[in-house]
């Protein structure tokens, strides 16, 4: 998207990017943005797409369908594909808004950014990988109550 915006105002007549055209796309090159170019953006696209399609039918589905490999492999690529999507949309946020606070901010962000989506794959890719039910037997499990042991007992 951000090509789409920068590449007319570049190619509109003159033949050559303007300075602060070329400045942008050099920064957009760092290894730390997640929205660099238009790869970034057709990844982001597919992975809402795979999010709005897999996630209900992974959550709808009978428990005795998603046990074993197939849980672990959908979790796995719910949890990459959460991960992949908060990045590049949150370097978009980075790019949009954290220069118009401080042009030095921008570096600091995206590498919080990068950190925070590598912890939620982490974090995600655990529960995936969990012989409790995954992701699925996670969000069934939050609004089940804990049973005490023992007294058969609901506590909290």
């Amino acid at each position: 998207m951000l090509g789409r915006i920068i590449q007319p105002a570049a190619a509109a007549g003159r033949g050559h990017a303007s300075s602060a055209s070329r400045a942008i796309l050099r920064r957009h090159k760092s290894a730390w943005a997640g929205d660099a170019g238009r790869k970034a953006t057709h990844y982001h696209h597919h992975m809402t797409t795979f999010l709005a399609v897999s996630t209900p039918l992974y959550m709808l589905a009978p428990s005795s369908l998603t046990d074993g490999a197939v849980d672990k492999v959908f979790g796995l690529g719910i949890a990459a594909s959460v991960a992949g999507h908060s990045w590049i949309g949150m370097s978009y946020v980075a790019t949009d808004y954290v220069p118009k606070v401080s042009k030095g901010l921008v570096g600091p962000v995206r590498v919080f950014n990068a950190a925070l989506a590598g912890i939620t794959l982490l974090g995600l890719g655990k529960v995936a990988l969990n012989d409790r039910g995954g992701i699925k037997g996670m969000l069934i499990g939050l609004w089940r109550p804990v049973e005490k042991e023992g007294s058969g007992e609901v506590g909290k």
